[in-house]
């Protein structure tokens, strides 16, 4: 199955699968009956990939997913912790089998001038695609704690998906994700953590997310503050001393 590839010089493929997953609907998650979308969300993605290799240098957006397995549901039932003490019985419907395709790319994050001189392309798309080959610096999630993840690279586009011939799709409303502060472009946006809706639609098992800034159904959550990132906190302004960007530790 042929995908024609954004025009992004720093692309990065990878596949991802979990035996269960739950990218939770945002009007059941409050409640203790959590259940999950039927695909995954863009900032659930976004999330594997922070796992994987994340700076705040750079901001990651998803361009491609591709559902590969069937979708299914599985029901089970949860013993979750109450906010008042002791435990609770819910139900929780979880995705079975997951299987994604995954392409994304980064763009320099212009809210944090300090870290211009970390703005080294070659440097963190290398470390990415090395992160991919080895799972990730950290444990990967599909929605929630419970759904350990598994990250693997792949050529976006190979193999025989569930959806290659179902043709259009089209799904309701849905949660794109959450713009905080660090990452907003629209100056409305900007001191504020928003929550963004979209409405999908899966082409022959290919979902084209549309940028953050995009969407066009938003809510303003709360202010939000932006972290400062420098001497301190932050090594990555001195990652050069000594050495080349090919000689550079992981």
């Amino acid at each position: 199955m042929a995908v024609p590839k954004p025009e992004h010089p720093n692309i990065v493929e990878f596949a991802v699968r979990g035996r269960y997953a739950l990218f939770s609907d945002i009007l059941t998650r409050a409640g203790g009956e959590k259940t999950s979308y039927p695909i995954p969300t863009y900032e659930a993605l976004k999330g594997v990939l922070h796992s994987v290799y994340w700076k705040p240098t750079l901001i990651w957006y998803i361009d491609d997913v591709r559902i590969m397995n069937p979708i299914r549901f599985a029901r089970k039932g949860i013993r979750p912790i109450k906010y008042g003490g002791g435990n609770d019985l819910a139900y929780y419907t979880y995705l079975e089998d997951v299987h994604y395709q995954v392409r994304a790319h980064f763009e320099w994050n212009l809210n944090r001038p300090e870290l211009e001189q970390d703005r080294n392309e070659n440097k963190h798309h290398s470390i990415a695609r090395r992160m991919i080959e080895r799972g990730g610096r950290r444990d990967i999630f599909l929605g929630v704690r419970e759904c350990q993840g598994y990250v693997e690279p792949c050529v976006f586009g190979l193999g025989a998906g569930a959806y290659d011939q179902c043709g259009t799709i089209p799904y309701s409303l849905m949660e794109h994700g959450f713009t905080y502060a660090d990452e907003a472009i629209r100056d409305e946006d900007k001191g504020k953590l928003t929550l963004r809706l979209w409405q999908p639609v899966m082409e022959n098992g290919v979902i084209h997310f549309i940028r953050p800034e995009e969407c066009t159904i938003m809510r303003h959550i709360k202010d939000m503050a932006i972290k400062s990132f420098g001497e301190g906190n932050f090594s990555g302004l001195a990652e050069f001393a000594g050495g080349e960007p090919d000689g550079l530790d992981e």
